[in-house]
């Protein structure tokens, strides 16, 4: 039943949205914004031809490998320091600031570095990932049951052993909280990578449609760009519950909400 009305709600929100959408497009022309269904024309059209799958592979590449280079470090660097508090406090200060410079300053540098193909934006990517992660991940270690570490290393656990019983399983809900939070970032950066410096992928597919003032193209690709980060989402969603079932959902929740 709540399943259903939340579904109900959800439609309700998206009928809302498109009318509002088909309002400006009436009131403003379509030259400025363009119709939900000349939009869905449109992206149906670039789809038959190839376009949208041609240029979201590109765009997908470049988020998932960004995601796994900066994710890999974000997860593991917090369970390093984990034994060692004095060189976790000294190095907070260089990870915030880290975590709040603007990454799309270093774009130029990315593009410097690894020139205008995938690599600059993987690495734009993996730069914006690696604190998301980073500071999630630290949250699910720092929120460790303190007397469950000390019963275990009383009972004669290894510290091997703690790591792999106590503290991964405890930071496991931040970790997908991270991932949850860093997966449309990347497909963000990926993107505003492609609008800067790219001849493919779906920011490149944007930039050209606007260069050619196709408004329609515009929004097609946009509705394409919002669609693939849904089912990211779902992915994401899907096997969180799928590897914490063993968990109490509502442990879980309240974990994670934290």
């Amino acid at each position: 039943m709540k399943q259903l009305r939340q579904a109900g709600d959800r439609l309700v929100i998206l009928i809302l949205v498109l009318a509002a959408w088909q309002f400006c497009s009436g009131h403003f022309g379509e030259h400025w914004f363009s119709s939900p269904m000349r939009t869905a024309t449109t992206l149906w059209s670039m789809a038959e031809r190839g376009l949208i799958v041609w240029h979201a592979s590109y765009t997908i590449q470049a988020a998932f490998w960004g995601l796994l280079i900066g994710g890999i470090p974000g997860v593991l660097i917090p369970f390093l320091l984990r034994r060692s508090p004095a060189l976790s406090e000294i190095l907070d200060p260089y990870f915030v600031a880290g975590y709040g410079l603007p990454k799309l300053a270093l774009a130029p540098l990315f593009i410097l570095w690894f020139g205008i193909g995938l690599g600059s934006k993987i690495a734009l990517v993996a730069s914006i990932v690696f604190f998301i992660l980073l500071f999630s991940t630290a949250a699910g270690v720092q929120a460790v049951n303190a007397q469950f570490v000390s019963m275990a290393r009383i009972m004669g656990a290894k510290e091997s052993d703690i790591a792999r019983h106590i503290v991964w399983p405890g930071a496991v809900p931040y970790i997908f909280t991270g991932i949850k939070l860093s997966a449309p970032y990347a497909i963000g950066a990926a993107v505003v990578g492609e609008l800067i410096s790219s001849n493919r992928g779906l920011g490149y597919l944007i930039e050209a449609s606007a260069t050619d003032f196709d408004t329609a193209g515009v929004f097609a690709a946009l509705a394409a760009l919002t669609i693939l980060v849904l089912v990211v989402n779902a992915l994401v969603n899907w096997a969180e519950q799928r590897l914490l079932q063993w968990r109490p959902r509502d442990a879980v929740e309240s974990m994670a909400a934290t």
